[in-house]
């Protein structure tokens, strides 16, 4: 009843969205779900909550699955549930689930969780699968759903951490999740790349075998490097995320769930930086180091999943790039932990998307190594280049002329202070400039390691993806002010997010002021002078 009372103001108003804005009930078959971190976000309001769905939305994501613990543990896992639903309800077209994180809920929180799904699973933003209310969990395979469809509906996708569980267990699961979105062996153990489809496809055929029609969820995710003490490791995802989408669209699964959205403390989301999210220690290792690229290749593959293609196709020019800060042996000189586990296995690479609709060429500039120009296809390719120390610039050409370039905000440097294994990305499309490296940065020879391709859908990508805070960016000169103007938009996902002197912001409601730089990136549209 604590809870009730605790969600009664809350709900009141959800209800009032609810009924301004009737949405109606369809079915979500070839739907994808980002996993959302509800622990740290105790102070999000609804309008931070619409931020990162219009965010997602715009990429071609439906949902976000809500990993939660119980209230005895997390006192405001109530207030923000109802504002995640509320907000999905108020933005229209986006979905939520519960994902229960039996990390803390266990067998004995049954009436707790009755209470979750008395609250929401008929709510028009509740997400469904053919007509029943999905819930699912992290871990938590034991769970006994058959007491809670005594009263609910539920169509219960648990996370299963062996393939084995589909027939060893009968506890009323619909579908599985499995949670081996990186390359193991299985649970945290860390084996080399690239990744393969070994614990999907046995997912797959225990589910088809049991003859029950229960679906696969399959994971996705881009990243994965911790350093805490609890846990300290890295998995082998240097090309995981477009080695991964291709695998997506050859299974085919019925659902999928990228792992994650806002996880700093894994290193794995694509989110923007949640400037209202509560620090758990990750910013050491999360801030500065933006994943927001990441989503422009994401959102090409989304829409090649939903139509069922082979693989995307492309209009338009966009570049992703993505490196680590310090090669892989580097020796930090302030970390009482120590390196991480798996990063033996690392390669010291800088890591290349091109997503370009006709044949163009490629170069890198890797610090102090000479600049490596390659020819890329059509379509999405990923290539991987020699880590050089110093400055990274890519640029872009197509029949001599360059059509586009960027420079990371995040030199590559030989020393460190603390292990830092996450993964600076950046992006810029066609008409991005920036200024050359300085002259002091000495030549060496470089190659390309090696190369991964996809290509081919139906995925049409113009411009980069905005998120809903954004309005318009064009593309800019290498200067670094914008003087006596007026910030209207700030691309979230450019990343362009500072605010130049001079400039005074006035961007959309919910969108707070743009508080870090990427010297790659378009800068913000300025109006007035």
């Amino acid at each position: 009843m604590l809870w009730r009372a605790t969600l009664a103001l809350t709900l009141s108003a959800l209800q009032l969205v609810r009924a301004l804005n009737p949405a109606p009930r369809a079915n979500s078959p070839k739907a994808v779900y980002a996993h959302f971190m509800v622990g740290i976000v105790e102070n999000f309001s609804v309008a931070d909550w619409v931020t990162e769905i219009r965010t997602a939305k715009a990429i071609g994501i439906d949902g976000f699955a809500l990993n939660c613990a119980p209230p005895r543990v997390d006192s405001y896992t109530p207030k923000q549930l109802a504002n995640a639903y509320a907000a999905a309800t108020q933005v229209g077209g986006f979905t939520m689930f519960p994902s229960f994180d039996f990390a803390y809920w266990n067998n004995g929180d049954t009436n707790t969780i009755l209470e979750v799904l008395s609250n929401y699973s008929s709510l028009p933003s509740q997400a469904l699968y053919n007509g029943r209310p999905i819930v699912s969990t992290f871990v938590g395979e034991f769970f006994d759903w058959n007491t809670v469809k005594s009263q609910f509906n539920v169509f219960a996708i648990p996370n299963l951490e062996d393939p084995a569980q589909v027939s060893q267990l009968n506890t009323g699961f619909d579908g599985a999740f499995s949670w081996y979105a990186w390359p193991t062996f299985g649970g945290n153990s860390i084996k080399s790349g690239p990744m393969t489809t070994e614990w999907d496809d046995k997912f797959v055929a225990n589910l088809k075998n049991a003859g029950k029609g229960q679906i696969y969820m399959m994971p996705v995710s881009p990243w994965f490097s911790t350093h805490f003490g609890s846990k300290n490791w890295v998995f082998i995802a240097e090309q995981l995320i477009t080695d991964r989408w291709p695998q997506v669209l050859s299974i085919q699964p019925e659902l999928v769930e990228i792992v994650t959205w806002n996880d700093f403390g894994e290193s794995h989301y694509i989110s923007d930086s949640e400037p209202n999210h509560s620090d758990d220690g990750s910013s050491v290792w999360a801030n500065g180091y933006p994943h927001a690229g990441w989503r422009i290749i994401m959102q090409a593959y989304i829409a090649a999943y939903k139509a069922g293609a082979s693989a995307p196709s492309v209009t338009g020019d966009q570049v992703v790039y993505w490196y680590r800060g310090f090669p892989k042996n580097t020796r930090c000189t302030n970390d009482t932990l120590g390196p991480p586990n798996g990063i033996d296995l690392l390669q010291d690479l800088v890591f290349v998307t091109t997503l370009v609709a006709s044949p163009a060429q490629l170069t890198v500039t890797s610090g102090n190594l000479a600049p490596v120009t390659i020819s890329v296809p059509a379509g999405v390719t990923t290539h991987n280049f020699t880590m050089g120390i110093g400055s990274q610039v890519f640029s872009l050409s197509r029949n001599g002329a360059q059509v586009g370039a960027g420079q990371g905000g995040l030199q590559i440097k030989d020393s460190c202070t603390i292990y830092n294994y996450n993964a600076y990305v950046g992006n810029f499309g066609a008409g991005g400039v920036v200024t050359p490296p300085s002259s002091s940065q000495s030549a060496t020879s470089s190659r390309p390691q090696s190369s991964s391709s996809t290509s081919a859908s139906s995925s049409t990508i113009t411009s980069p993806p905005v998120s809903s805070s954004s309005s318009s960016s064009r593309p800019a000169s290498s200067t670094t002010g914008c003087a006596g103007c007026t910030v209207t938009a700030s691309s979230q996902i450019a990343p362009t997010n500072c605010l130049q002197p001079g400039c005074v912001w006035r961007g959309p409601s919910g969108q707070s002021t743009p508080d870090h730089c990427d010297t790659g990136g378009k800068p913000p549209v300025c109006t007035g002078s």
